[in-house]
């Protein structure tokens, strides 16, 4: 992708009249760091980029910005709001739009075609140096490294985050304007996760995530990044009745977790932003992930892919077997 391109385009989009902000990212301010960014005007935007480093998924920021209601003689901005999406962001704006969460007249959508993510757990275990300055582009057949003026190529599985390899849609699904040609779609690798937990018997997986929830410090930074997770009266943070308590142990941690998944089954466009963020590394991504296939195996049914579609949760079919009901 064009890098001028990108931020000529994203400087006239931010200078429009009818639009408020635009969100996409830009260079951090620690070592190879990418950062979300806010860019009300098309100076604002000057430093916008797309590369192998922009994993986070704005489109969270959709629901969590300007909260109601606004001050006292105050009027509500209505104008659009822009957003920068790879394929797996851009399938959380059309669940978005499916529930209701938002509406098509208020988004602009800004396609950004993704030859795959770099896992920057990865990045700092082989590639230490790169804590200080330094940038990541595409290559041809993987990812380029540039420090210093001098560049590295590392292939492409060396370096490529699990969700890149499972993903199926690297192309936005939904968008206003596309920024670059649509990349050439992979074939997703075995969901090794999910089948290291199949493969385990029930005593043991209960073991495995009586060991993992044991150590969730219940920091909410899971519920708070993902985007499809926007109820503004959360029934895990209700007092009144109590039905999570606040303490931090095996049994709570296990309720938040669990309620969680459930709540996300058949919305979850599995973009790995839960398991990015958890300070405690619990592999999330595994739960949300197997809840989405048995959503996807058992109902035909895939969630993010179609604006005009039914919730999942809300759909029937009158010809349903149910041959899998006990």
């Amino acid at each position: 992708m064009e890098l001028e391109k990108l931020r000529e385009t994203a400087a006239e989009i931010a200078a429009r009249d009818d639009v408020k902000y635009l969100i996409g990212w830009k260079k951090g301010s620690y070592g190879y760091r990418v950062a979300p960014a806010f860019a009300e005007d098309a100076e604002g935007a000057s430093d916008f980029i797309f590369s192998p480093l922009c994993t986070a998924n704005l489109a969270t920021y959709l629901t969590l910005v300007e909260k109601l209601p606004l001050p006292r003689g105050q009027e509500p901005d209505k104008r659009k709001v822009a957003l920068m999406v790879k394929g797996c962001d851009s399938r959380a704006v059309t669940q978005l739009l499916v529930e209701k969460g938002i509406h098509r007249e208020e988004v602009i959508i800004i396609g950004c075609p993704c030859p795959g993510m770099v896992d920057p757990d990865l990045l700092n275990k082989k590639y230490p140096e790169t804590e200080e300055t330094a940038e990541l582009k595409w290559d041809n057949d993987g990812f380029v490294i540039v420090r210093d003026g001098e560049e590295t190529k590392v292939p492409r599985e060396e370096l490529l985050d699990e969700k890149c390899q499972l993903c199926r849609y690297p192309n936005p699904v939904v968008s206003d304007i596309m920024l670059d040609d649509p990349v050439k779609a992979w074939e997703p690798v075995e969901d090794e996760g999910v089948k290291e937990i199949e493969e385990k018997a029930v005593e043991g997986r209960w073991d495995y995530w009586q060991q993992e929830f044991s150590n969730c410090i219940r920091c909410y930074s899971c519920r708070n990044v993902c985007p499809l997770c926007y109820c503004q009266d959360c029934i895990l943070d209700r007092q009144n009745p109590d039905w999570v308590y606040r303490s931090v142990n095996f049994s709570e941690n296990t309720a938040f977790n669990i309620a969680r998944a459930f709540h996300l089954a058949g919305r979850c466009i599995e973009c790995g932003e839960c398991e990015r963020v958890c300070p405690a590394n619990i592999p999330l991504g595994k739960i949300n992930r197997k809840l989405a296939r048995e959503v996807r195996d058992k109902y035909g049914f895939e969630p993010g892919l179609d604006p005009d579609a039914e919730p999942f949760q809300a759909s029937y079919k009158p010809d349903d077997p149910e041959d899998f009901i006990l």
